[in-house]
């Protein structure tokens, strides 16, 4: 979801009074404010919520913007037959460690 999705998102759904909560991280001062903002503008949703729907956000965001790093290894051909080659930058590598600690997680639930 971007972000100009998220504040659709907010704005279709949320609009009723919220409880009170902490943040369970310290945040800047002027992040702590936005927060309250989008909790005042949208006030069905709390501040977890807000929080979780923006790191989510954030991170697929930053996911998609990891630069494709190109390698050796030819892993298919495009449309006109060039070689497309294997990604060696991060995006592979934040992928694999995505699944590492997702497995790890899982198991520690069961």
């Amino acid at each position: 979801m971007k972000s100009s999705e998220l504040l659709k998102h907010w704005q279709k759904n949320f609009g009723d009074d919220i409880t009170e909560s902490d943040y369970c991280i310290p945040l800047k001062v002027k992040d702590a404010a936005r927060i309250e903002a989008l909790c005042d503008m949208f006030p069905a949703s709390t501040r977890e919520q807000i929080l979780r729907d923006l790191i989510s956000t954030a991170l697929n965001e930053l996911a998609s913007d990891f630069p494709y790093q190109a390698g050796s290894k030819v892993v298919a051909q495009d449309e006109e037959g060039y070689p497309v080659y294997e990604d060696v930058g991060l995006t592979p590598q934040f992928l694999a460690l995505t699944r590492k600690h997702l497995n790890a997680m899982q198991k520690d639930k069961h």
